[in-house]
């Protein structure tokens, strides 16, 4: 997304480096330069730096410059440098955009490139996020992955009699989740009942990655994943439902309305009760809410729980002169101790097992492990397809109008054409279309 929310936050890397493998032991060559393509929020640089100055002292001659690109412009820095073709040896990719980039030509296989060790480690949701359906091989890998909960503020919930869920299983139905907005709408403090963060926005694939989950619940998707065909899936009645449903909250006034901006459940007063919020925002909200932070599970609109999973991973170019050194430096990232640290701070959620153990917020009993669960039994990743960024752009182009007013049925066809439109472009995206 995280969160994961079309995009997250950017920022470009060079390093130089140079190496015979992890078990060479030859000086590296001056002057070596790997390109490394990442995203990241202020403390995140930071962080980067110090381990890129550490790699740089256990490995002589080696230089690494950083260079920041914006979150919300990490696509069209990526989309320039394959114009330019000067492709970093590394980057960082939110994870649904991987088929894109293999079936593209722009990522190399990645597991011969990193430890063994970290390889073993990985959890099955950081290996699936990585890994490209055709040829079921590994072109990613991250210390994390993410998923999307209900953040409460429990004397809210305990003002209208609110059952908390304290499992996937036990999660608020349709029915009870509607019960408790349009009771919550009616306390005294409250402004709206939940903040769904819209104000996220397109650009950063937070409609796509946090409301997708709930046409899974309902029952239907994005794209039919057998025939890769859009329409008739993303247009079926129970997308129209599930989103005819999100318009009815905003027209009663249920949420938090874009105008208002993005974190109306952590403002002084808490004027929302709710937050359909990421995994990394628990920080925020135990600061701000202390004690009166529940998490809960995301509701089960249909027969079925959903929620999302996916991050931002890394990879290494075909395009990299330097293949060795750039596994070699992930590997290192992946397993610093203080990037660990920095990570367990921001609440990351974990994709190595060897992380999960440093993160209490993910143990079982501990105030998170609700999110944790999500992944093991309701975590649905979005399409693995090439065409995955014309998916995304056309469903959160509809649903900006949706949420506004628009048709759902109409808007909801439009998008889904503009999707099969641009599969029939590119061939149906072969072998995705069984050629």
């Amino acid at each position: 997304m995280e969160e994961r929310k079309l995009m997250g936050k950017r920022l470009l890397a060079t390093l130089a480096l140079t190496t015979a493998g992890f078990a060479a032991t030859a000086a590296m060559a001056e002057d070596t330069v790997v390109k490394v393509m990442h995203q990241g929020d202020p403390g995140w640089v930071e962080m980067y730096g110090k381990v890129a100055e550490r790699f740089e002292a256990a490995n002589p001659g080696v230089d690494i410059e950083l260079v920041y690109a914006p979150h919300d412009a990490y696509n069209e820095k990526f989309s320039a440098a394959v114009m330019s073709k000067d492709l970093p040896d590394v980057f960082e990719m939110d994870a649904p955009f991987l088929a894109n980039y293999v079936w593209s030509g722009y990522l190399a296989p990645i597991k011969p490139l990193i430890d063994p060790a970290v390889l073993e480690d990985m959890t099955a949701s950081n290996i699936a996020q990585g890994t490209y359906p055709i040829d079921n091989e590994l072109y990613g890998i991250g210390l994390t992955d993410s998923s999307v909960v209900l953040y409460g503020n429990r004397k809210y919930l305990e003002a209208i009699g609110a059952r908390i869920p304290t499992s996937v299983d036990d999660a608020w139905t349709r029915a009870e989740f509607e019960d408790v907005l349009e009771k919550l709408s009616k306390v005294e403090g409250v402004k709206w009942p939940i903040d769904t963060f819209r104000g996220y926005g397109i650009k950063t694939e937070w409609i796509t990655y946090a409301y997708e989950p709930i046409l899974a619940s309902f029952g239907c998707d994005l794209i039919d994943r057998t025939t890769w065909t859009s329409e008739g899936a993303l247009d079926s009645q129970p997308c129209v439902d599930a989103l005819t449903m999100m318009q009815d909250w905003a027209k009663k006034d249920w949420i938090v309305p874009m105008s208002a901006g993005t974190n109306q459940f952590f403002a002084d007063g808490n004027p929302a009760a709710l937050a359909w919020g990421g995994h990394w925002v628990y920080s925020q909200a135990a600061a701000a809410m202390g004690d009166n932070v529940v998490v809960l599970p995301l509701p089960k609109f249909g027969e079925k729980s959903a929620s999302p999973n996916g991050t931002w991973i890394w990879g290494v170019s075909t395009a990299s002169k330097h293949p060795d050194v750039a596994g070699k430096f992930i590997s290192f990232l992946l397993q610093d101790a203080d990037y660990r640290a920095y990570a367990v701070s921001q609440s990351a959620f974990p994709g190595l097992k060897s992380f999960a153990a440093q993160s209490p917020l993910y143990a079982e009993g501990g105030p998170m492990a609700i999110a944790f669960e999500q992944a093991s039994k309701s975590a649905v990743a979005r399409p693995p397809h090439p065409a995955y960024p014309t998916i995304t752009s056309a469903f959160m182009q509809a649903f900006d109008v949706i949420i506004n007013g628009g048709d759902a049925k109409t808007e909801l066809t439009k998008a889904a054409q503009k999707i099969d439109e641009d599969i029939a472009d590119n061939d149906g995206y072969p072998p995705f279309n069984g050629q």
